[in-house]
């Protein structure tokens, strides 16, 4: 009886210890990008003052959630390589990129890329802004406050509760709705509803802001989508904070819509660097 009572000890020990770890974090990606040097989330904080965290998705989700000292330089910026030799022509150090972690490839894809420009001293921070901010929230800012408060993250359950398939956002436009496309001007290569939808990049918040105030004001459902279903997590912030009840999201954006409407096999954007 003594020895079971200490086997269970020992088994509740080391699963305390493997969630603490972040051994419950899910990285698909790491066999792909098995190349790429990582660190894990446990050793990130003990770099916070000797190297480069570079975070390397849009302004707009940097500028809702980042890691406290992050320097924002997208991936998708023309003057990516170049900005990072800048920040190393004031410090020579070390360069940690992350991204937001799970299914985004972005942290892995900057040390290729850094490294084709000559930049070697480089990982990737894989878990991502998601984790990072559960697990550290006196390292994190939210909407420009630090330290942030842990209630005020968004958690994975309160999110998915607002992504609909094609069939139910079909539905809900039907009624008393408002659909908000907010993917950028590059992306809207095929609209989903050309007649019947505001449009406003998440750059010109100021659109943004008049349209979701005259949805709430008129009591109409706000229907949001964007190219591929990323976007619109860090616009949820937004609609909390200008107390939208309301909305719902397209899960997958537009790509999903396609693949949901024409089929998988019919419709697949390239994917993109």
């Amino acid at each position: 009886m003594k020895n079971n009572v200490k086997i269970l000890a020992i088994i509740m020990s080391l699963l305390v210890t493997g969630i603490s770890s972040g051994a419950d974090i899910s990285l698909p990606h790491r066999s792909k990008y098995k190349d790429v040097p990582v660190i894990e989330i446990n050793d990130v904080p003990a770099k916070l003052k000797t190297a480069w965290i570079i975070d390397v998705r849009s302004k707009y989700e940097f500028d809702t959630l980042h890691i406290k000292g992050a320097v924002n330089v997208p991936l998708g910026s023309i003057n990516f390589s170049k900005g990072l030799k800048q920040l190393l022509n004031t410090n020579t150090r070390q360069i940690i990129f992350y991204c937001n972690g799970g299914t985004c490839k972005k942290s892995y894809k900057a040390v290729i890329k850094a490294r084709k420009s000559g930049i070697t001293n480089t990982s990737a921070y894989d878990a991502g802004i998601y984790h990072w901010a559960n697990k550290y929230p006196n390292h994190s800012v939210l909407l420009g406050k630090y330290p942030m408060q842990a209630n005020t993250f968004i958690s994975n359950s309160v999110y998915k509760a607002r992504l609909i398939n094609a069939e139910t956002f079909l539905g809900k436009r039907k009624n008393n709705a408002m659909v908000l496309d907010i993917r950028d001007y590059a992306q809207r290569d095929n609209p989903l509803f050309p007649f019947e939808e505001e449009r406003a990049q998440l750059k010109n918040m100021k659109k943004i802001k008049r349209l979701v105030r005259t949805a709430k004001k008129s009591r109409k459902t706000l229907l949001v989508y964007d190219k591929v279903g990323k976007q619109v997590r860090w616009f949820q912030y937004f609609l909390e904070k200008e107390g939208i009840k309301d909305y719902y999201f397209m899960k997958g954006g537009s790509e999903g819509y396609f693949q949901e409407t024409l089929g998988y096999e019919n419709f697949k954007t390239p994917e993109k660097s």
